[in-house]
């Protein structure tokens, strides 16, 4: 019989304990501590109770926890003296059924692990989804994270084991995360589509109008009308488009439309989750109104936006720009790699070029624009909360600069006699790092850095160099510049330098609407998910649509150190379930605000 959460909030402590015995492996104790929290609200709430128990734990507890899980395919497996819990996640892995050569090489990595870090090596094997990690999958990931810093290694750890209670309270509740695990199966679909080059070594590259681009529209587009959208088209510019229309007594009336979506181009070698969350979110979301036989008062309209990375043509935003207006004809000329123009490219896409000026939105047929985004970092995932509220997406600046000083012989040249360039550009890396981390969320990054023609024995004469600077408003933006570019100029003096600065891309920061960050925040809150605040360092489509319409986004926690624009990009099906249970309540929101 499985537990419900009126049983648990209604049982006695001591009960209760009992209820939720071999979620933490031999420490009854953080369930029976996150216990005096109740009543819960969801099982979100209980997760995030136990994980703040172990939080605010000491060390020692934390590492006492840790070091009461076996080891993977250990010697605990070999005499059968593992719990329950461990043998079936071992069992689901495979790790049972490990080949000879297979158990040495992961006994091996057991031994150089723990005389490493001093604990056993802490993996959630069932995985991201629940149905269990290949035995490959479990190796890589053991020996990727062999190398990790002791400090993060053993928050990493936790993390899993986190994870490892999650899914084994998923099992005690009987509750399987349907809508998050449909997200989950769509995306890794999808990401059956690569381009040429990295398709052959099971890399992720997906760039604009390419055949394998193509067929995720159509993959998306096919899956949208299998849902029940009410129309469904690839447009002008290559955008996925699907429209689920408002109750009939609100069609008549002109009912306005909500407008939600996200990417589905990549990066090269790229994740499976940046943008196509967005996508995938909304569309679970009216998959269930479909079944319900439900309307709004509102029409939902659910666009993949084609390009928004710019990997392939320097167009970037390409796929939203296209519905504020923002379509350069001039782009048509750029070229590829390969020398084919952006206007060759749609053509032979079969898109009309001209209908591109078609595309524009009115806002004033629109309520506003909502997406749903994996983080791309590392905050929720260290602070073990699935859901982010966004409160502003990064103004940003973009320069290419170039110290020029003289080359000269390395030998020979006295050290107070160098006009060093790359020496110049080393010490504003240490300034723009200092100066980023006074603001506390302003950040600034070097990300490219040339010695033309350097050589081993030569003080370099001339360093080319990027600079990337965001901040979450302008005005905490342009200040930032000012005083770079102020140590920029006084580090030059001071070096005998002489220094250019071209700005590449300048955008402006996008603040959310209060009121649909309010509509955010009620349905994260409805969910008994802590309500955490932050702001968006990387740029998104909601920053195209912010120029015409209000706007809100949601963030979800990513795995992995919430590593982005890598393959090792990832997140659970579990956190996917809460995204699309906060854009429902949302939607509800919504239509009680319109009735």
């Amino acid at each position: 019989m499985a537990l419900t959460l009126e049983q648990l909030n209604a049982a006695d402590a001591a009960t209760a304990t009992d209820l939720l015995d071999g979620l933490y492996e031999h420490s009854p104790w953080i369930a029976a501590k996150a216990l005096e929290q109740r009543p819960f609200k969801s099982m979100a709430h209980i997760k995030h109770a136990m994980a703040k128990v172990l939080a605010e734990s000491s060390e020692q507890a934390q590492l006492d926890l840790i070091r009461a899980h076996p080891e993977l395919a250990g010697k605990q497996m070999e005499t059968n003296t593992l719990t329950a819990e461990s043998t079936n996640e071992q069992k689901k892995a495979g790790l049972t059924n490990c080949t000879p050569e297979e158990l040495e090489h992961i006994r091996k990595l057991n031994a150089e692990y723990g005389k490493r870090f001093g604990f056993p090596f802490i993996l959630a094997v069932r995985g991201a989804r629940g149905l269990g990690l290949s035995k490959a999958e479990i190796i890589a990931t053991f020996e990727r994270r062999m190398f990790n810093h002791p400090a993060y290694e053993q928050a990493e750890a936790l993390r899993n084991i986190h994870r490892i209670a999650e899914i084994r309270l998923n099992d005690k509740f009987g509750y399987e995360p349907v809508e998050g695990n449909e997200v989950w199966d769509w995306q890794e679909r999808l990401s059956t589509n690569s381009d040429p080059g990295y398709a052959e070594k099971g890399q992720l590259t997906v760039t604009y109008l390419t055949d394998a681009h193509r067929a995720c529209a159509q993959r998306i587009s096919h899956w949208m009308r299998e849902i029940g959208f009410d129309e469904v088209e690839i447009d002008a510019v290559g955008n996925v488009v699907g429209r689920y229309k408002a109750a009939p007594e609100f069609a008549d009336k002109g009912a306005k439309t909500l407008l939600t979506g996200s990417h589905y181009d990549t990066v090269r070698n790229g994740g499976k989750y940046d943008g196509r969350l967005g996508i995938f979110v909304p569309m679970a979301c009216v998959k269930q109104l479909v079944q319900q036989g439900k309307r709004l008062p509102f029409n939902i309209e659910v666009v993949g936006f084609s390009e928004e990375e710019g990997q392939r043509y320097k167009a970037t935003f390409l796929g939203s720009g296209a519905l504020v207006g923002d379509f350069k004809q001039e782009w048509l000329e750029q070229k590829d790699a390969d020398g084919i123009t952006l206007r060759e490219a749609m053509l032979h896409a079969g898109l009309c070029i001209d209908d591109i000026p078609k595309l524009e939105r009115d806002p004033a047929k629109y309520l506003g624009f909502v997406e749903v985004h994996i983080e791309q970092g590392p905050v929720l995932n260290e602070l073990d909360i699935p859901l982010g509220i966004v409160t502003s997406i990064n103004g940003s600046a973009r320069y290419v600069c170039e110290f020029i000083g003289m080359a000269s012989h390395a030998g020979t040249t006295p050290m107070n006699r160098r006009r060093d360039a790359a020496a110049g550009v080393a010490e504003l890396s240490l300034y723009i790092e200092k100066r980023a981390g006074q603001d506390g969320d302003s950040v600034a990054t070097i990300g490219q850095l040339n010695v033309p023609s350097g050589s081993v024995n030569v003080v370099p004469g001339r360093c080319q160099f990027s600079l990337d600077l965001r901040a979450p408003t302008n005005e905490q933006r342009d200040a930032m510049i000012n005083d770079i570019m102020a140590e920029m100029a006084a580090i030059a003096e001071r070096r005998g330098l002489r220094y250019t600065t071209d700005l590449s891309m300048k955008a402006a920061a996008a603040p959310s609407a209060p009121e649909w960050q309010k509509r955010w925040e009620n349905a994260v809150d409805a969910l008994g998910v802590p309500l955490f605040r932050m702001p968006s360092g990387a740029g998104h489509d909601a920053m195209k649509l912010h120029e015409i319409m209000p706007q809100a986004m949601l963030f979800v926690r990513g795995m992995n150190a919430g590593i982005s624009h890598n393959p090792l990009e990832a997140s659970t099906s579990d956190d996917m379930q809460l995204s699309v249970d906060a854009f429902t309540h949302l939607l509800h929101q919504l239509a009680q605000e319109q009735q």
